[in-house]
């Protein structure tokens, strides 16, 4: 079972350091041309979908859901597709997901058993016990481990992946052309001496998603996960209103005491829970991880959206130079 907690504006912002405007869009580039080249659809969305004009108007195109006559069993039990989407329309967020015990334990298996890829590169492959050993290897701090493809491997991802629930929460949000774009595992480690470079492609900063026009994510701890390993943080309702300097920056990511001292600090709700707990999230919403402290960190992701995904978007891997 997922517990929240309202999040202190003060450790969130020792959490979310800068690390620096222009190092952040530089890093990022390599990604950017990428994602031109592969859909020129991709450019208009990342320019204008942080706008909130555009994005509602984009919102007036979603195809309503496909009624259904039946559904195939779920392994999240009863839980209403349409219950579920009313408390995203309202706070963005819905934490009421829990994976079966053999489901859950089956893909930590295979995390523990799976070599992963450090700090998103591909060249750092080691299995997630050799964490501290790899550091040393590599010469180099190593905060996150990515399986990209090989999660698919695992068929209990697969039945994740697939289970009729995410799917129909997702055509009752986003609407009828909703379509998996999104399947991911990954580690986050504890680690000392990161660099801000590193803390910022690591996501520990709040931010905004822009892969798509209209996004959904669910997300599963399959760790057990407290305050020191790493919980995701959700701001309540910042997926329906944006600062007006937050609509006119190419930047996604902002400041902790920016964010708080806006959207409202009690708003900021930390995730934390046993292994199997989740929760499903509009990323539009500003968000973000935190350090994982003192324990590893196990977490699965399977996002929906309503444009053509890419094969690199698909496992999360960005382009690094």
């Amino acid at each position: 079972m997922l517990s929240s907690a309202n999040s202190n504006p003060k450790d969130l912002e020792q959490i979310a350091r800068n690390g620096g405007v222009f190092r952040r869009m530089v890093s990022r580039i390599p990604t950017y041309l990428t994602d031109m080249r592969e859909n020129p659809a991709w450019l208009p969305m990342f320019l204008l979908a942080r706008t909130m004009p555009f994005r509602k108007a984009h919102w007036l195109t979603a195809r309503q859901a496909p009624r259904q006559e039946s559904r195939k069993p779920s392994m999240f039990g009863d839980l209403k597709a349409e219950t579920i989407a009313a408390e995203l329309r309202s706070t963005g967020l819905f934490a009421g997901l829990t994976l079966p015990t053999a489901i859950c334990e089956e893909i930590a298996r295979f995390g523990h058993e799976t070599p992963c890829f450090g700090n998103f590169d591909r060249r750092f492959d080691f299995l997630a016990s050799d964490h501290v050993e790899a550091e040393g290897w590599f010469g180099r701090t190593i905060l996150s481990g990515h399986h990209y493809e090989r999660a698919l491997r695992c068929d209990a991802v697969v039945a994740v992946q697939q289970d009729p629930l995410l799917l129909d929460v997702a055509r009752h949000y986003l609407g009828g052309n909703a379509r998996l774009i999104t399947t991911r595992t990954w580690w986050s480690f504890p680690t000392k001496n990161a660099s801000d470079a590193d803390l910022s492609r690591a996501s520990f900063k709040f931010h905004f998603d822009l892969d798509d026009w209209r996004m959904l994510k669910f997300f599963f701890y399959l760790s057990d996960v407290d305050g020191n390993s790493g919980p995701h943080v959700y701001v309540r309702g910042s997926h329906n209103r944006r600062r007006l300097r937050h609509q006119l920056t190419l930047l996604v990511g902002h400041p902790a005491h920016e964010v708080l001292d806006f959207y409202g600090a009690e708003n900021a709700i930390t995730l934390t829970g046993k292994a199997g707990s989740g929760f499903v999230e509009d990323p539009f919403g500003f968000h973000m991880g935190t350090l994982a402290k003192q324990r590893p960190r196990l977490m699965m992701e399977v996002g929906f959206g309503v444009s053509k995904p890419s094969k690199r978007r698909f496992h999360g891997e960005p382009v690094l130079r």
